[in-house]
């Protein structure tokens, strides 16, 4: 079922030939730079910020409409056989996004392939963090860039035509805002959304598809998996060590992981084959632990 279009929105055509670029577009609530397919977003302006709120993120509503007239006189898609969201699919991939994922079941929705013009999907958000917090409160700008694939019905004297679009989605600081305190519930949320939601509950690790280790470190699940459990790895289990234990970071195998401390025996640092994370966040991880792991409230040290 087609969504209506809201009073205010903006066609994202995406780029490539214009006698192809209407198979499927993008269609936001928020205006792209003139002539472009990006949209930069400050944290918590309501002009593209979905939540409106100072938060962290910029939460971008987007829609996919097949066969569009945005520009007939150019391009006429007698209808969209199939489209295809980038990234969509939580097999192992490592660039797979939740958001994506929604993005396309929003998609197969359509029920394609289907012959009418202007056939949208139901709004779908796809939520862009910041990176940070880092030292003195300072987080950076981030990107999500969207792309999709999609296939027309034949063409009389043509055939199929193939149209691939890209979406850039850019958030940025809002001012003075980068402050823990305000961003996070507590220092275990704060290690949840800055160390597990972006470095270990993804796809082909410790999400609920993959359980690397049978681990699952997603939300709602990671403390319980983590605090006075037994490692799976053998060595560690044999040292006594949980995978997290309450007061004790040095027997603590995931503060041994992330930090690269280990022996024979004990596995790689984590997160694997990616970028070791920041020493302020493993510091903040080593606090936690030795103020005994708490689910709640802020441990000393860790609201910077």
């Amino acid at each position: 079922m087609a969504a209506s279009r809201p009073a205010v929105a903006a066609d994202v055509p995406g780029g490539g030939p214009r006698s192809r670029d209407c198979v499927s577009i993008f269609r936001t609530d928020a205006e792209p730079a003139a002539g472009g397919s990006s949209i930069r977003c400050r944290d918590g302006d309501p002009a593209c910020d979905a939540d409106g709120t100072v938060n962290g993120s910029c939460a971008f509503t987007v829609r996919i409409c097949a066969s569009s007239t945005r520009d007939a006189s150019s391009c006429l898609s007698p209808g969209a056989d199939e489209i295809v969201v980038a990234h969509a699919l939580d097999d192992g991939d490592p660039q797979f996004d939740p958001d994506f994922q929604a993005l396309q079941s929003r998609v197969d929705g359509l029920d394609l392939p289907r012959t009418e013009q202007d056939l949208c999907t139901s709004a779908a958000r796809v939520v862009v963090p910041l990176a940070g917090p880092f030292a003195g409160n300072r987080c950076r700008g981030a990107r999500k860039t969207l792309r999709t694939h999609a296939i027309s019905l034949p063409i009389p004297g043509i055939g199929r035509i193939e149209d691939a679009d890209v979406l850039r989605l850019s958030c940025v600081p809002a001012e003075d805002s980068c402050i823990p305190t305000t961003l996070f519930d507590g220092t275990f949320d704060r290690i949840q959304g800055q160390v597990f939601d972006r470095s270990c509950a993804l796809s082909g690790c410790h999400d609920s598809q993959t359980r690397m280790a049978g681990l699952l470190l997603e939300v709602g699940a990671s403390r319980s998996n983590l605090v006075g459990v037994t490692p799976t790895t053998t060595a560690a289990a044999d040292l006594g060590w949980n995978r997290v234990t309450p007061g004790d970071a040095a027997t603590s195998l995931l503060f041994r992981k992330l930090s690269g401390d280990l022996g024979a025996g004990l596995g790689e640092r984590m997160p694997l084959r990616r970028r070791a994370l920041p020493s302020r966040l493993v510091e903040i991880v080593r606090l936690w632990i030795d103020a005994g792991a708490p689910a709640t409230g802020w441990v000393p040290g860790t609201e910077e």
